[in-house]
């Protein structure tokens, strides 16, 4: 695949119970073209790089995990919020993102 000339890498950090949530999930990434090793990798140290597809995926796999009742029984608990934070921090750079190609 090749990228397109509007296709960037937008940077974000992940770190502590955000990143130890995420990796959760990875399993739930195997069709994402490598996302789900990168992730599983990421040590939270700096910025990650990620593309508009990506943040999409991450944040489909979140939805997810926010919806089972397994996952999370308990929606006070400090994993939960603490997914649900970078699932909204991701839900607000795609909706950036959308905004600037409007625009």
């Amino acid at each position: 695949m090749k990228l397109g000339k509007y296709d960037f890498k937008y940077q974000i950090l992940i770190s502590g119970q955000e990143l130890e949530e995420l990796q959760r999930f990875t399993g739930d990434m195997a069709e994402s073209f490598g996302l789900d090793d990168r992730i599983y990798a990421y040590k939270g140290k700096r910025p990650i790089g990620l593309f508009r597809w990506d943040l999409e995926c991450l944040e489909e796999v979140i939805s997810w995990g926010l919806e089972d009742s397994e996952t999370y029984p308990d929606k006070t608990a400090p994993e939960y919020i603490a997914i649900l934070n970078l699932h909204n921090r991701i839900k607000r750079l795609l909706e950036e993102i959308e905004q600037g190609r409007e625009g």
